[in-house]
C-alpha cells in the first residue's frame, strides 16, 4: 500500500514525546443527523459487534440507525451542556490539567492530547497532527480501567491501521489497564468518602459498570474479572464488607444474555426489599457521559423510586477531581519511564548541542 507523505524534517528540533488520552468518542452535536453519523461509526466496529458481517449490516442500517438516532438524539439534549458533550469536556479538562501536572512534576516537554475512538477528535487526526509536529514518542493511554476487546482492543486497531500507513513510525507505548492501580483506586476511594461526608452514606454501594455480552466473557475477554477486581479493591480501601456493596452491569442492547447482574433490575429488587437509600457510582467511566448521567442518573432512578425506593444517590465520575488528575499522572509517568522527559540543565544542553551539530551537518551535505 502507498505510505502517507511525510511533513518536512525540522533539523534542529529537540525530540518529543506525548500523551494521547483516548475515550470512546461521542456525537458533535444532539441532533439524529449528529447521532447517526456517530453510532453507524460506532457500531460499524467488529470488535464493538461480533455478528456476521452481511447481517449486522442489515439490522443496523435497515433497524438500528433509522430508529435510535432520533430517540438517542433526545437523551443526548438533556444532559449537553453549553460547553459541549460532557465526555469530550471532561476528557479535554483531563488531558490540559494532566499535561499541567507532568509540567509540574518535571516533565516540562510531555504534550497531552485528547483524541476520541469514534467521532472528533479522531484518532487519526490526532496521531497525523503528531507526526507533523515531529513528535517520536507517543504513549497511548484509553480512558478505560479495564481492558475489554470492545474498547482497549478497539483502540489499539485504530492506532495500528494508522500506522499501516505511514513510513517514520514513532515509538509507541500502550496502556493496557489500570483497574488495580493504586492511584486509580485511591482516587475512587477519595471521592465516594468526600461524597459520604457532604451526602450522608446509604444502606448499599452499587458499583455499575458497562456491560458486555457474556458470549465474550466465555470467550475469553477478562473486562467481568478486571471489574470485579476494581470493586473489591475499592470495597477494602473503604472498609466495606462483602454485603455493603454489589456490582452490577448496565447498558444492555439487544436480546442476547450479557454480563449480570443488571444494574435496573438489581436497584429495583434492592427497593423491594425495602432498602431506603442506595449509592450508585460508575468506577469503570472516568468522564460523566450519556451512560452515567443519562442512563444511571435519570432512567435507573426512576426504576428505583418506582420500586418504591425512597433515596437515589448518583455519585459523579472522576471527572477533574484533583486526585484523579494525580493518579492520571502517576500512571503516566511509569509508561514514560526510559524516555528523556526530565533532563537536568546539562543534559539539556547537551541535548541542544547535538541537535545543532546535526543540523550543521545536515546543512553542510545540502539538506
Amino acid at each position: 500500500m502507498p505510505f502517507r507523505k511525510e511533513p518536512p524534517f525540522a533539523h534542529g528540533s529537540l525530540p518529543s514525546s506525548a500523551i494521547v488520552l483516548v475515550n470512546l468518542g461521542t456525537p458533535d452535536e444532539p441532533t439524529p443527523r449528529a447521532v447517526r453519523r456517530y453510532l453507524k461509526q460506532f457500531l460499524s466496529d467488529p470488535r464493538v459487534v461480533e455478528i456476521p458481517a452481511f447481517i449486522w449490516w442489515c439490522i443496523l442500517h435497515l433497524v438500528i440507525l433509522p430508529f435510535r438516532s432520533g430517540k438517542s438524539a433526545a437523551k443526548y439534549r438533556t444532559i449537553w451542556t453549553k460547553e459541549g458533550s460532557p465526555l469530550k469536556v471532561h476528557t479535554q479538562k483531563q488531558a490540559a490539567l494532566l499535561e499541567k501536572t507532568l509540567a509540574e512534576r518535571g516533565h516540562e516537554g510531555v504534550k497531552v492530547v485528547m483524541a476520541m475512538r469514534y467521532g472528533s477528535p479522531s484518532l487519526h487526526d490526532v496521531l497525523a497532527r503528531l507526526q507533523a509536529e515531529h513528535c517520536q514518542r507517543i504513549v497511548l493511554l484509553p480512558a478505560y480501567p479495564q481492558y475489554s476487546g470492545t474498547t482497549t482492543a478497539s483502540v489499539w486497531d485504530a492506532v495500528f491501521a494508522h500506522y499501516a500507513g505511514v513510513r517514520n513510525v514513532p515509538e509507541l507505548r500502550l496502556v493496557r489497564h489500570y483497574h488495580d492501580h493504586e492511584a486509580y483506586i485511591e482516587a475512587l476511594r477519595t471521592e465516594v468518602e468526600a461524597y459520604w461526608e457532604a451526602n450522608g452514606r446509604g444502606d448499599k454501594l452499587v458499583m455499575s459498570f458497562h456491560g458486555t455480552p457474556k458470549r465474550t466473557l466465555m470467550l475469553g475477554d477478562p473486562y467481568f474479572c478486571e471489574c470485579h477486581k476494581t470493586a473489591r479493591l475499592l470495597a477494602v480501601a473503604l472498609g466495606m464488607g462483602a454485603d455493603e456493596y454489589i456490582v452490577t452491569f448496565q447498558s444492555r442492547f439487544g436480546k442476547a444474555e450479557w454480563l449480570q447482574p443488571y444494574t435496573a433490575q438489581t436497584v429495583q429488587d434492592l427497593a423491594r426489599q425495602g432498602l431506603g437509600r442506595i449509592d450508585m457510582i460508575c468506577p469503570g467511566f472516568t468522564s460523566d457521559c450519556l451512560e452515567t448521567l443519562e442512563e444511571i442518573n435519570m432512567e435507573v432512578r426512576q426504576d428505583f423510586e418506582a420500586a418504591g425506593g425512597k433515596e437515589y444517590h448518583y455519585i459523579p465520575c472522576l471527572n477533574e477531581a484533583p486526585a484523579w488528575i494525580t493518579g492520571l499522572a502517576e500512571i503516566a509517568e511509569q509508561h514514560l519511564i526510559g524516555w528523556p522527559t526530565i533532563l537536568t540543565p546539562a543534559q539539556r544542553a547537551a541535548q541542544k548541542r547535538d541537535v545543532q551539530v546535526g543540523a550543521q551537518h545536515a546543512a553542510q551535505l545540502g539538506a
